[in-house]
């Protein structure tokens, strides 16, 4: 009897069994987490930029307005008011212009009143004219400027120095136009008159 064993042919082949070429083929449990976590974490930072972006865009939106027009306006208002008060080149240029048509009209027969109207009160009138239009003009301008918010969204407010330039425009008009009824309509100084005129 025979009790020699002959090794089993092609044995290293025979050690492979296809579960052992499943087990190699199928990743490992490390790696498979390795590509998930990476897979969250790609998500995530696309989330996280998507977020970003949004609240950037929502800033930008809530942001308050720079007001540049308002505080404009509200600066020219002030000057106007300012120009109406000290005078300006327009004044002089219209009241020289008065005075020279009314001289034009006089005649050799006219007396010292007429005289005094042409020299004196055309021209006084004519600056007051003036003066009364860059008042109106303030005032018009300033109160723009303190109504625009009402006119767009409630919550919306000019800054401070914006409505103090634009309150400061409004009293500089309303001073100007005052003195305009009072020097046009000869209240605040009397037309003076030759004595012995016309007699």
């Amino acid at each position: 009897m025979d009790t020699t064993k002959t090794p089993a042919p092609n044995a290293a082949e025979a050690d492979t069994t296809p579960a052992d070429l499943v087990k190699a083929e199928t990743p490992q449990p490390a790696e498979a987490e390795a590509e998930a976590d990476s897979a969250v974490t790609g998500e995530a930072t696309d989330t996280d930029l998507d977020d970003d972006e949004a609240f950037a865009d929502d800033q930008a939106d809530d942001a308050e307005p720079s007001h540049v027009g308002s505080a404009a306006f509200a600066i020219v208002a002030a000057g106007l008011g300012v120009v109406a008060l000290s005078g300006s080149w327009v004044a002089g240029i219209v009241s020289e212009r008065a005075s020279v048509a009314a001289r034009l009209e006089l005649t050799q027969a006219a007396d010292a009143n007429a005289q005094i109207a042409a020299q004196f009160v055309d021209p006084w009138h004519s600056t007051a004219m003036v003066n009364g239009i860059f008042s109106a003009l303030a005032l018009i301008v300033a109160t723009f400027v303190l109504a625009l918010p009402a006119f767009s969204s409630p919550e919306r407010t000019l800054p401070t120095w914006v409505r103090s330039v634009s309150w400061a425009g409004i009293g500089l008009g309303a001073v100007g136009v005052l003195l305009f009824v009072l020097m046009y309509f000869d209240l605040l100084l009397a037309i003076p008159k030759a004595a012995g005129a016309g007699a």
